[in-house]
């Protein structure tokens, strides 16, 4: 019994480490750049509103 704790302990571990280094090389720098990337883009709503009422 004690062999199956170990062999789970370890499988648990090694799925926590791989979703850990999914996260941190993938989905981080992924939304990262995303929301960098929304902040250069210029807001059009406020130009739209001005070219309807002219």
């Amino acid at each position: 019994m004690s062999t199956f704790g170990i062999v789970l302990f370890l499988l648990f571990g090694g799925m926590a480490f791989w979703l850990l280094l999914f996260v941190l090389g993938f989905a981080v720098p992924y939304w990262l750049t995303l929301a960098a990337l929304e902040q250069l883009r210029p807001k059009r709503v406020f130009d739209e509103e001005e070219e309807e009422e002219k």
